[in-house]
């Protein structure tokens, strides 16, 4: 399995819920309000979770990262 990006963990942390499913309807379901940059991400984002079983999805830890932070 491909590993996430910072910025594709970080998406995921928006629609994170206890399931693979329910992450990819809602991140898919915001797909029309998002600018074409953030659509490319969440693209590439949902291709991942796509190809991932959901008990793939069940082991990995989703953790918000602020790129800031170190700043």
């Amino acid at each position: 399995m491909e590993r996430f990006t910072i910025e594709e963990t970080n998406l995921i942390c928006i629609y994170i819920s206890s399931s693979r499913r329910a992450v990819i309807e809602g991140m898919s379901e915001a797909l029309p309000d998002m600018d074409a940059e953030m659509r490319e991400l969440a693209g590439r984002t949902l291709d991942k979770l796509r190809a991932m079983s959901d008990a793939e999805f069940a082991e990995q830890t989703f953790d918000f990262t602020d790129d800031d932070a170190g700043e």
